[in-house]
Order: C-alpha cells, then sequence, then structure tokens
C-alpha cells in the first residue's frame, strides 16, 4: 500500500468515524490487512489505547486478537505490555521457543498464535497505545515487514493522537451542554416556584435544594420534575415535600 494512499485511508477512517471506539476497530482491521499484504500470511491485530483516569480501550479486527491481546492482563505479562512500557517494537518469533513471558507465550501458542509483533503507536502523558500483530506462522515478520508495520505504526500514531484528542474535546463539549442544560432547566423551575409561592429567588432555590436532599435525588431531577408537571397540567403548588 504505497504511502500517500495510506495516509490517505487513515484520514478517511478519522472523518468517517466520530467514536473513538469505532475508530480503533477500524484501524485494527486496516493494518491487519495492511500486515497480512507484507508478509503474505493471515494477520490479526489489536489496538490498545489505555488514558488516565479513563477506562481502557481495546479493539481488534477479529476477536481472537481481542482474545490474545486480553490474555496479556491476565497472566500480567506479554509483548503488547512490553512494548506500552518501553515504546519500542516487540517481536516475538515462535511463541513455542521464545523464552520470555513464560505464561503468556504458552497461553498464545495453546491458542494457535506462533508469532506476535507488538508496536507503540503513543506514549504521552495523558494516553498510551499499542498496535499488536498475530499471525498463525512462526517466523511471519521478517525485516522488511518489520520495518513496513513500522511505517504503518508511525502513521496511524498521528491520527490516533488526533481521534483521542477529538474524543476529549467532544466529551468535555458534552459534559458542557449537560451542565448548561441542567442551569437552565433549574433557573426555569425556580422561577416557576417564584410565581407559585410568591417567595424570592434565594427562597425557591432553597425549596429546591430542600427537596433534593429530602429524596436524595439531584437538583436537576427536582427541577425537571418540576417542569414536567407545570407543562402537563394546571397550575398548583408544583410539588409538595
Amino acid at each position: 500500500m504505497p504511502g500517500t494512499r495510506l495516509a490517505e485511508r487513515l484520514q478517511d477512517l478519522l472523518l468517517d468515524n466520530d467514536v473513538l471506539e469505532d475508530f480503533l476497530r477500524q484501524l485494527s482491521g486496516l493494518a491487519a490487512e495492511f500486515a497480512s499484504a507484507e508478509t503474505g500470511r493471515p494477520m490479526l491485530c489489536s489496538v490498545r489505547v489505555d488514558r488516565r483516569r479513563q477506562q481502557m480501550l481495546l479493539a481488534a479486527s477479529h476477536p481472537e486478537a481481542r482474545t490474545l491481546d486480553g490474555l496479556q492482563d491476565h497472566v500480567g505479562e506479554g509483548p503488547g505490555l512490553e512494548a506500552r512500557q518501553t515504546g519500542r517494537a516487540v517481536m516475538v518469533p515462535d511463541t513455542t521457543m521464545d523464552p520470555r513471558w513464560r505464561r503468556y507465550q504458552r497461553a498464545a501458542a495453546q491458542r494457535g498464535s506462533r508469532s506476535i509483533l507488538a508496536v507503540s503507536l503513543l506514549a504521552d502523558r495523558d494516553a498510551a497505545a499499542t498496535l499488536t500483530f498475530f499471525s498463525t506462522s512462526p517466523e511471519a515478520f521478517d525485516d522488511g515487514a518489520m520495518a513496513a508495520c513500522g511505517v504503518l505504526a508511525a502513521r496511524a500514531a498521528q491520527v490516533t493522537r488526533l481521534a483521542i484528542r477529538l474524543e476529549s474535546a467532544q466529551g468535555m463539549n458534552r459534559d458542557l451542554l449537560q451542565a448548561l442544560r441542567s442551569r437552565t432547566e433549574i433557573n426555569l423551575a425556580t422561577g416557576i416556584l417564584m410565581a407559585q409561592s410568591r417567595c424570592s429567588q434565594s427562597e425557591a432555590l432553597a425549596l429546591l435544594a430542600r427537596v433534593s436532599n429530602t429524596r436524595n435525588v439531584k437538583l436537576r431531577i427536582v427541577a425537571r420534575e418540576i417542569l414536567r408537571r407545570f407543562d402537563g397540567g394546571p397550575a398548583g403548588t408544583a410539588f409538595s415535600t
């Protein structure tokens, strides 16, 4: 896959997916296709993203690749974990012969995975990402295939970093919109209480807070209930404590 075409496809993945998990899943499929073409062997691929104070994301081109990647967390070792910790590519020529990470290699070999290549995508302060390739053939990655997968990882890293930042920005926007929506609902509910009870704004807010504490529900939920009752029937007290 020529470099220009690869860059275009990676950009298309970013443009076509506004959900990070969807982007990662399609990236794993593209990476598996790329590695299969480079090695001449069927390949599976997983992409793992770890972010501070957020849930780990794991996407794969095939359920088996997800299982093989997840095994590393179960046994606490493996080439993908090593690549993420060191920021360097880690290659396993043959899982039945390599002496490293014995528990993981034994489990992977039992599932038919014979050679593995794990490449670090990101090693930022706030996020780390790893691209891992799995093959049922031993010695599947020669020097040329490793170099090509390294080029893919370098190009994919830029797009993945941007996808993570966009996801973070979208999350901030969602939180801001929710906060503004809640503030609007509370203000409207306060106005209704002021009109119905002929009280001041501070007294109306105090009443909202008292009901919120008594019922052990968030203030915006109480405000939403007032708005629903106000819209649905004749005037009267919005609720009773």
